[in-house]
């Protein structure tokens, strides 16, 4: 089987403190694999390792082996800034760049050497189309990002991660600062997306990950302790600290 990105015996440090033991995971392509486990356990720590954003904390080791399509992420010539393009990675907190909505979308493309005005004009729209915002912002292109809703900058964030037409898109609690409406919007879209996208995603909401994801991967302690179709983890996860989160004990 053809896996979009896998994960074999990955071991984080930040210095001595160890923060992931020994993690092996495989994402299958086009699908929504939702990390679960209680705060502090190592999820976004693991999914800041698929585009190494961990690189940017100082004192981080790794070990272990990451591929996107089988190609070794962590390799000394790895080009990281086409890797963070074709892995993309949406906050926990909406952080829209202080400039106008159009120029938040181009701003991917425009790094990436894009300048042609027809294309960008034709690239935000596709992407905010993509990020179910271009009916309610198509009139006000050159306002400010920062007079969005929250829940509006949120897929303002997405639609911005879509402009660079990414491969991998990883979420980082993308609803965890959003009133239920909105919520119900971006878990929507993230059903949508996964039809052009692989999606990974870390959320404490137990209800959002049964909703929306295909995969749950339940991590306790810095270690992946079960990992299977979303369904089986909710109806008969095999293991008994899995049944225990999800059921309330703990967590």
């Amino acid at each position: 089987m053809e896996y979009k990105m896998q994960v074999k015996g990955l071991n984080l440090y930040y210095g001595s403190a160890q923060a992931l033991y020994d993690v092996s995971l495989a994402v299958q392509p086009n699908s929504i694999v939702a990390l679960i486990g209680p705060s502090g356990c190592g999820k976004s720590t693991f999914l800041k390792t698929l585009n190494r954003m961990n690189d940017l904390v100082k004192g981080v080791r790794i070990n272990g082996e990451i591929t996107l399509d089988g190609e070794d992420l962590y390799k000394a010539d790895m080009d990281i800034v086409n890797l963070r393009k074709r892995v993309g990675m949406v906050f926990q907190r909406p952080n829209p760049f202080p400039m106008s909505i159009y120029d938040n979308i181009a701003y991917g493309p425009r790094i990436h050497g894009l300048n042609n005005k027809a294309e960008l004009d034709r690239i935000v729209e596709k992407s905010l189309t993509g990020a179910a915002l271009w009916d309610e912002v198509k009139d006000r292109l050159s306002a400010s990002a920062m007079g969005l809703s929250g829940g509006q900058q949120q897929r303002l964030c997405i639609a911005r991660v879509l402009a660079v037409e990414p491969e991998v898109v990883l979420m980082d609690e993308p609803c965890s600062a959003l009133d239920p409406i909105s919520t119900m919007k971006i878990e929507e879209l993230i059903t949508e997306l996964k039809e052009k996208y692989t999606i990974v995603m870390v959320t404490h909401n137990m209800q959002q990950a049964a909703r929306v994801s295909d995969y749950t991967a339940f991590f306790l302690n810095g270690k992946l302790m079960e990992h299977d179709f979303t369904n089986i983890i909710f109806t008969k996860p095999s293991n008994k600290k899995t049944e225990d989160y999800i059921t309330g004990r703990f967590g």
